[in-house]
């Protein structure tokens, strides 16, 4: 049998507030086995942005970047809240690595061309080197990796971090028994935005449909949703979306995606 392995994105507004975020690393420093962190740092990259008069567009959840607001993000990303999260997994004995996609070649990506919207210096992934994941994974060091990949000629471009994590998720499935872990400030996907406790506990191919319908699934939660069922149909064994009480064996309510 495979040995089992955890892939943790983990959303914006959670690294932006100092509590959920302690409370998040160490549940997450506390899941058995081999684990990979996966995160982004929009919000504080917006913030940031508008004391820096760079202002940010998004476009169906997916930020517009511009050559200045590429440095935005490299700085936001790779350095305040990739390093941040790193020190602080130290701090609860879990010996992680902080990462961008050009570190060790480990996530190649090509500018995305322009169709209905220039989404400027924007990646789309072409590759995971999950042999270099794993030597990390086998030395005991696990893997933080922040929302940048790069293009082999010097480029850094900003990749969806949902994307990020389910495309590593796949890599990582022909080697491991893996589990994909979208942790959020919800508790899940809602029914109802207004109460937190709406939670949809399984989503299958079906009433994924129905949803996107309904117009219950959107915004953010597209590409979330899309990357979901994307990493499934390449062999993940199951994804989930909730909050950090998702990564708590007991727990029950958050989202399981199946097809």
């Amino acid at each position: 049998m495979a040995q089992k392995l955890s892939i943790v994105k983990i959303g914006g507004n959670v690294i932006e507030n100092k509590e959920e975020l302690s409370k998040f690393l160490t549940a997450f420093s506390k899941i058995e086995g081999l684990k990979i962190l996966v995160h982004g740092g929009g919000k504080l990259a917006t913030e940031l942005g508008k004391k820096l008069g760079i202002e940010s567009t998004l476009i169906n959840g997916r930020r517009i970047t511009d050559a200045q607001s590429l440095e935005l993000i490299t700085m936001v990303y790779g350095g305040l809240a990739n390093k941040n999260i790193v020190s602080k997994l130290q701090g609860v004995n879990c010996n992680a690595i902080g990462l961008s996609g050009a570190d060790a070649n480990v996530i190649q990506a090509v500018k995305r061309p322009v169709k209905d919207i220039n989404y400027g210096f924007a990646g789309d992934i072409v590759a995971v080197n999950s042999n270099a994941i794993n030597t990390m994974l086998q030395n005991k060091w696990t893997p933080v990796f922040c929302a940048l990949t790069h293009n082999k000629s010097g480029q850094l471009l900003n990749t969806n971090a949902d994307t990020i994590a389910s495309e590593i998720a796949i890599a990582m499935s022909s080697l491991y028994d893996t589990t994909l872990y979208y942790c959020f400030e919800k508790k899940g996907v809602l029914l109802d935005i207004t109460n937190e406790n709406s939670v949809v506990k399984k989503i299958n191919t079906e009433t994924y449909k129905e949803l996107l319908d309904s117009k219950v699934i959107a915004d953010g939660m597209l590409p979330k949703l899309e990357n979901c069922f994307n990493a499934l149909h390449k062999k993940v064994t199951t994804v989930c979306i909730g909050d950090v009480s998702m990564l708590d064996k007991n727990e029950t309510l958050y989202t399981t995606i199946t097809l």
